[in-house]
């Protein structure tokens, strides 16, 4: 398949093409102010790539509802929501168009074709500016009763914070800043543990606590076999062991140690939203011919 793929988010639209299974052509624009214009955009993209495309497939944010064919729920992109967007975007580009939540996408794209290729069952955790996520059951998606599956980030792992709030290298960097009265980002803050600054490594330790404490919860209540970590906190090769043995000691207080999962980082990183949108295209359509045969 030949498909023109968009990411959207709150400042910047990626896309890219994705042919025989690879993805080409990257690049970005800001995000547009309308909705008239984003479509304008996506056209001139569509156009650029030439001859061929077969489809538009869209990694958003919000709560996606397919059956319903719109976005509800609320981003920083506000004029996607609440309006027949799959119905106006497959009108003005003459394409099929699917669109799905931006963290299920990038779990698609771990699941079909990156860290999760061996899972049956498994939770993917995205741990960027905020927390987010997706969960597979017999590696379909899940999106449950109210389209709000995988939204990690708002349980709690302890008092009244959210893991949003008390589970990111970027909320680890300000309380770092706090202590000190020095400014650091989450690179940063890394950096000073490895260099053995002792506040550095106290910060981060109740980083990977939280976000463990969180995982033996998900872990009781879903029994996955894989734990997959996306964001950009994935890029520490260390982070698996880190959480794992957190999560492990856990398990084994309440002798259910058996029920371990394997953690693993995510294999695509920042490529994954435009990936796991291909791939919920190819899979979407697949679908579709199969009930056509049925009948």
């Amino acid at each position: 398949m030949k498909l023109a793929i968009f990411d959207i988010g709150g400042s910047a639209v990626k896309y890219g093409l994705w042919e025989q299974h690879q993805l080409s052509q990257t690049s970005q624009f800001p995000t547009p102010a309308t909705f008239e214009e984003m479509k304008e955009q996506m056209k001139e993209v569509v156009d650029r790539f030439g001859v061929g495309v077969e489809g538009v497939a869209i990694s958003a944010p919000g709560a996606v509802n397919v059956p319903e064919r719109r976005i509800d729920g609320i981003s920083a992109v506000p004029y996607i929501h609440k309006r027949p967007i799959f119905d106006e975007l497959e009108e003005y580009l003459g394409l099929p168009v699917t669109i799905e939540n931006d963290a299920n996408c990038a779990g698609i794209a771990e699941i079909q074709m990156g860290a999760g290729q061996d899972a049956v069952n498994a939770v993917f955790v995205v741990i960027g500016t905020g927390v987010g996520g997706a969960i597979f059951i017999n590696r379909k998606l899940y999106k449950a009763s109210h389209l709000f599956g995988g939204e990690f980030g708002l349980v709690k792992p302890k008092g009244d914070r959210t893991l949003s709030q008390a589970g990111t290298s970027v909320k680890a960097a300000q309380q770092y800043s706090q202590i000190t009265k020095k400014e650091v980002n989450g690179k940063e803050l890394f950096d000073l543990k490895e260099a053995g600054d002792k506040t550095a490594e106290l910060v981060i330790n109740e980083l990977y606590d939280n976000i463990a404490a969180v995982l033996y919860n998900l872990q009781v209540s879903i029994d996955p076999d894989m734990v997959i970590i996306g964001g950009g906190i994935s890029a520490r090769p260390e982070l698996p062991e880190e959480l794992g043995s957190r999560l492990y000691k856990t398990l084994a207080e309440e002798e259910v140690e058996e029920i371990m999962p394997e953690i693993r980082n995510c294999q695509f990183h920042n490529d994954a939203n435009l990936i796991g949108a291909a791939s919920n295209f190819e899979l979407y359509y697949q679908e579709m011919q199969e009930r056509n045969l049925r009948g």
